[in-house]
């Protein structure tokens, strides 16, 4: 079985890859957890964050906003002696920011994932690379989504951190046409 040229042979990866990398996501909470989660990969690997998802999700109440945005000092200090994550304050703190303009958005727009689709009409955009080399690390859609996350109060929301999240999300397919999982996601052609 052919897959992306990214996934190491750890069944944590592969599963990852198989089940649920490209594949589209429209539930807010779970959005909320793979932004945070991809700003937390800044300056990392993938692998690496994925390793501690469960960590994550037991240290920052499995990503619930609502909670996040009632952080206090002693919560964030807990976080910082967290071997479980990456003990990084920036990156910490971002959470909660990021709670905080999540909900705004959420309000504004009746959902976070209606204002997060909008992004690429609703529909997942299909690419079409042979190779691992052709996938970009940025486009055009990811630095007006950065851009506008910025604009919002969002932390760690880089144009490639954007494009990763929309990668993992299935805002994009970019699957390797080779990989199996290619037409397991259906989406427009660009």
């Amino acid at each position: 079985m052919k897959r992306c040229g990214w996934v190491n042979q750890d069944p944590l990866y592969i599963d990852y890859h198989d089940h649920e990398w490209g594949g589209p996501v429209y539930d807010d909470r779970l959005l909320f957890e793979y932004l945070n989660l991809e700003g937390a990969q800044a300056g990392l690997s993938w692998y690496t964050i994925l390793k501690k998802r469960e960590n994550y999700r037991k240290a920052f109440d499995h990503f619930e906003p609502s909670k996040i945005i009632h952080y206090d000092d002693k919560k964030i200090n807990e976080l910082l002696q967290n071997e479980g994550i990456v003990r990084n304050k920036l990156k910490i703190n971002s959470v909660i920011t990021n709670a905080k303009a999540f909900l705004k958005v959420s309000e504004e727009f009746g959902s976070f994932s209606e204002y997060i689709w909008s992004f690429v009409d609703g529909k997942p955009i299909k690419n079409h690379f042979k190779d691992l080399s052709e996938v970009p690390a940025t486009t055009d859609i990811s630095d007006r989504l950065s851009k506008d996350l910025k604009k919002r109060g969002f932390k760690f929301v880089g144009s490639t951190i954007c494009y990763a999240f929309m990668q993992a999300t299935g805002m994009v397919n970019d699957h390797i046409e080779s990989c199996f999982c290619y037409n397991e996601h259906s989406g427009k052609s660009t």
